[in-house]
């Protein structure tokens, strides 16, 4: 398989621990290539991916059976500006991509929001129309071994596929009754019993507990200001010691392992952890694919 629009390698490392052979990975920001780059044996390419006519050769020559990945999804996030635009237009590259190179199956992640899209609902018509059987998914990541609530859109399609098709009922399978905590995935690995996590606005709370799902890890990390309210709703008040997570603490929670190496300044780092796919996540849906192809 190959992964476009790879980032650091949340999805690649997840859909490798599932069982599929990454030939090759590709992004065309800096940071996330050389991230990548240290992380894995396999080459990943800096490209544009909205030049679909200059990709296309380059990814006959390595024939995948499976195409995944997450077109860059600000023009559809909430914490964007909700608008339709340029890097939207990505997730359209993404399926002619696939309908150019045809694939047994493919994996396209997004936000939940992209659902109700113009152009994801373009992308789909693309899909479909190329002879792929789609199947579309809404997955909170705190039931699939990831101790953080983040729901993530799974568009997955199988070429020619039955109107039965299976990926669905493997992935339900092995959801969890409940969601998973910090402390049961990570233990006491943080050293410290609440944390801060900044909000939007002073209308959400700030601090949580490590025994509940984190919330989304998105991809700015700041201290906790100077004079902070507090909200009813956090889990603890406001003391010295309250700190938020480091940046190697918050890849735990998108489920890297600790021997992840995390390179870039600061910002570059933290934009790629928060854009990642947890790779416990895509470890689900790979095995629910693979299920589904073998």
């Amino acid at each position: 398989m190959v992964d476009l629009f790879s980032g650091c390698g949340g999805m690649s490392l997840g859909f490798e621990r599932a069982g599929f052979e990454v030939v090759a990975a590709f992004d065309s920001w800096d940071p996330a290539v050389n991230c990548y780059s240290i992380n894995f044996d396999h080459p990943v390419l800096k490209t544009d991916l909205s030049k679909v006519a200059a990709v296309v050769p380059v990814l006959k020559t390595l024939r995948p059976d499976v195409i995944i990945g997450g077109p860059p999804c600000q023009d559809f996030s909430s914490a964007g500006k909700r608008i339709e635009a340029g890097r939207a237009d990505l997730t359209n590259s993404f399926a002619q991509i696939v309908t150019k190179i045809r694939p047994k199956a493919f994996v396209m992640e997004n936000v939940e929001r992209a659902r109700l899209s113009i152009t994801y609902a373009k992308a789909k018509s693309i899909l479909s129309k190329s002879g792929y059987q789609l199947t579309e998914l809404l997955l909170n990541a705190s039931f699939f071994g990831v101790p953080q609530i983040r729901k993530r859109l799974f568009c997955i399609g199988t070429l020619n596929g039955a109107d039965d098709c299976g990926v669905a009922e493997n992935i339900a399978a092995m959801a969890s009754a409940q969601p998973m905590t910090v402390r049961e995935y990570l233990g006491e690995e943080f050293g410290v019993q609440y944390y801060y996590r900044h909000p939007r606005n002073y209308s959400r709370r700030a601090i949580y507990s490590i025994d509940e799902p984190s919330a989304t890890i998105r991809g700015v990390n700041r201290p906790v200001p100077p004079g902070y309210p507090g909200h009813p709703n956090d889990a603890c008040k406001v003391t010295p010691s309250l700190r938020p997570l480091t940046m190697a603490e918050r890849a735990r929670i998108q489920t890297f392992p600790r021997s992840f190496q995390l390179v870039g300044n600061k910002s570059e780092v933290e934009q790629l952890i928060g854009n990642a796919v947890p790779v416990e996540l895509a470890r689900i849906v790979g095995i629910g694919l693979l299920k589904e192809l073998t």
